[in-house]
């Protein structure tokens, strides 16, 4: 599968799996019911990944136009990085205007300062949620807890955090993409050797990489809407709207999402 910065771009090639398969058959339906839309790669991607692996998606959407079905541009965003890449259907001609107004929409939200915004802003609402459960903050930017050093690589953990005797090396990810696999599996083997249960926070990630939290000991903590920073109501509303992707600015993380972790953590402290 062709490389592209609009998904995680570390995932190896992997045989062709049978699944693509029913992710065309899904996107055909798709394109029918939108023939005159144009959609991005990565938000197709997150539009079908409650049903589909977003390399899964990706991958039926590289099919469909090698067979004539779909049709690829590559349209230029404004900062000359890499264009983005939009699909629409072979009968679909005065598309132009509405691709241009999706750059407009995906630069908005996706500038190199918006970008840390809003991963600033997922750190700061869980770091205001887990305290309310009792979880206590003991580090930030962690590569070194009870004299035990990461010298593996130059990556970090960005937060400790204790309750009941267990503490929690966390990773936060308020991003539409997966986190990285070999970010994964980095952040995993850093909790083993720092000797710290794996939490990673994280809007969506695939089950293929819960199965690796899990298997590690750890716990995945999944959100699913993106956390925009306060004062930006209107830019997610209209996010929502025009490109269907899970956006919100809420005023604290949902009760429920941290009770799903807080009842493993009493099962684990148990």
């Amino acid at each position: 599968m062709e490389w592209h910065p609009e998904i995680e771009g570390d995932e190896p090639e992997r045989p062709r799996d049978p699944v693509v398969d029913q992710a065309k058959d899904a996107l055909r339906l798709f394109f029918r019911e939108n023939s005159t839309g144009v959609f991005y790669q990565q938000q197709l991607a997150v539009l079908f990944e409650n049903v589909f692996f977003h390399w899964i998606t990706v991958s039926g959407l590289h099919e469909l136009t090698e067979e004539g079905r779909l049709i690829r541009e590559e349209v230029p965003m404004r900062s000359g990085v890499y264009p983005l890449r939009v699909y629409r259907v072979p009968t679909h001609r005065n598309w132009r205007r509405q691709a241009y107004r999706l750059v407009e929409r995906v630069s908005a939200y996706s500038s190199n300062d918006f970008a840390r915004a809003v991963g600033r802003q997922g750190e700061l609402m869980f770091d205001a949620a887990l305290p309310r459960f009792g979880f206590v903050p003991r580090a930030r930017d962690v590569r070194e807890w009870q004299d035990r050093r990461w010298q593996e690589t130059e990556h970090d953990l960005d937060r400790v955090f204790e309750a009941d005797g267990r503490f929690y090396g966390v990773e936060i990810k308020n991003t539409l993409k997966y986190i990285p696999k070999t970010e994964l599996l980095v952040k995993i083997e850093m909790c083993r050797a720092l000797g710290l249960v794996p939490l990673f926070i994280m809007r969506f990630a695939p089950k293929v990489y819960n199965f690796e939290v899990i298997r590690a000991g750890g716990f995945s903590l999944v959100f699913k809407d993106q956390l925009y920073p306060f004062g930006n109501e209107k830019l997610a509303e209209r996010v929502r709207e025009e490109l269907r992707l899970p956006v919100h600015c809420p005023a604290s993380v949902p009760d429920g999402h941290m009770l799903r972790f807080v009842g493993w953590h009493k099962k684990q402290a148990a």
